[in-house]
């Protein structure tokens, strides 16, 4: 036992050690002007969708359910932190302390719309839940097209009409146009608060993981009937993972919707969704390292591919199809896991091989196995 919690923590030092690896060389190119302006305005996004990521892969991965609407929840955190620091301000002068605290409502906004989306749709399973959170996004996306919201004196104010029937003052501004999404913005997203922020999604993602509730979410995923015979309530365990996941990623929409002086409610759409699960499907499904690492290389990817102009998104594609085939062909898993055994030094080559061809025929005899079993 002692040594498997060595191991997970081992583990862990090595996702946050990746973290502050990145930030320390970031900030290093910075200094030597080395880093282009348009590569150091995709940090904070980075830091963002891999926020994103670790709170997708606690439902995706951890939980083991499907959800393609949580670029909603990222949504609510966005227009939610663009309203609360217009608020805010107005009394506070320190812009980190403005952040913060809006990151803190928007992920708190999040996670009650979690919490009340969780109630109906914790009870379904499979397609039917992923068609249900689908549906909550463009609900949520429609929802931001036709909100208005102003600050004057008096406050706040709020319709769905239109901006002249806010009522503003004449010293009043508009926060939220309908479609134009959130205008006037103050930009206080800063790569530094987007690591920290990176760094305490890791430690909720991972100290629940290891935790006595995260053990009995992995049960509930590996085995619901089994789980529920030994008294786990399935339901309870499955909403708490989605409402972190939702506090999550509502604090992750505030970071990215400050980074931004204007934003629209487009943007977090149903192609966003599917952009945050390639995230976790690619890094590995349950991989919070591996989720990290795929936020940060896919999203900074298209921006280096730039220098191709209109060819770019088509290399991008067919990256990230090979790299898709190749993070699930079990031959390629093995070449990997016999070059790491090789550089760690743990087993000696023929060892190593005779593994990897073990492996290599048992994989092979499992899927043999299955196909006999369908053919029957």
């Amino acid at each position: 036992m002692a040594k498997k919690m060595t191991r997970s923590l081992r583990s862990n030092l090595i996702t946050y050690g990746i973290v502050i690896g990145f930030f320390i060389i970031c900030e290093v190119l910075i200094s030597a002007h080395i880093l282009t302006y348009s590569l150091q305005g995709q940090l904070v996004p980075i830091c963002a969708y891999a926020c994103m990521a670790i709170s997708l892969n606690l439902v995706v991965g951890i939980s083991g359910e499907l959800s393609l609407g949580h670029a909603g929840f990222m949504s609510v955190g966005a227009f939610t932190g663009a309203v609360v620091s217009a608020l805010l301000s107005q009394s506070i002068s320190s812009e980190p302390v403005v952040l913060i605290l809006s990151m803190l409502v928007g992920g708190l906004f999040a996670g009650i719309i979690g919490f009340l989306i969780g109630i109906p749709v914790m009870r379904l399973h499979g397609d039917y839940l992923a068609i249900v959170t689908l549906a909550f996004g463009e609900i949520i996306k429609n929802i931001m097209n036709n909100l208005y919201v102003g600050l004057d004196e008096a406050g706040l104010h709020v319709t769905f009409s239109s901006e002249g029937a806010l009522g503003l003052s004449e010293t009043g501004r508009v926060l939220l146009s309908g479609p134009k999404g959130a205008v006037g913005v103050n930009k206080m997203s800063t790569f530094v608060i987007g690591i920290v922020l990176v760094c305490f999604c890791l430690f909720v993602a991972l100290n629940l993981i290891n935790s006595r509730s995260g053990r009995a979410i992995l049960a509930v995923r590996d085995n619901r009937i089994a789980a529920e015979a030994c008294g786990i309530n399935s339901t309870k365990y499955r909403m708490m993972a989605f409402v972190v996941s939702a506090v999550l990623a509502g604090m992750a929409g505030t970071l990215y919707g400050l980074n931004y002086s204007s934003f629209i409610p487009s943007k977090f759409d149903f192609n966003n969704s599917i952009m945050i699960l390639v995230f976790v499907v690619l890094g590995g499904i349950g991989s919070i390292r591996g989720g990290i690492i795929s936020a940060a290389i896919l999203t900074v990817l298209p921006e280096a591919l730039r220098f191709l102009s209109t060819y770019r998104m088509l290399i991008y594609s067919i990256v990230l199809i090979a790299v898709m085939l190749v993070t699930n062909s079990p031959r390629a898993k093995n070449a990997l896991r016999n070059l790491r055994l090789r550089f760690r030094g743990r087993r000696g080559p023929q060892l190593a091989t005779a593994a990897v061809n073990a492996q290599i025929d048992a994989d092979s005899n499992a899927a043999n196995a299955e196909e006999d079993g369908a053919d029957e």
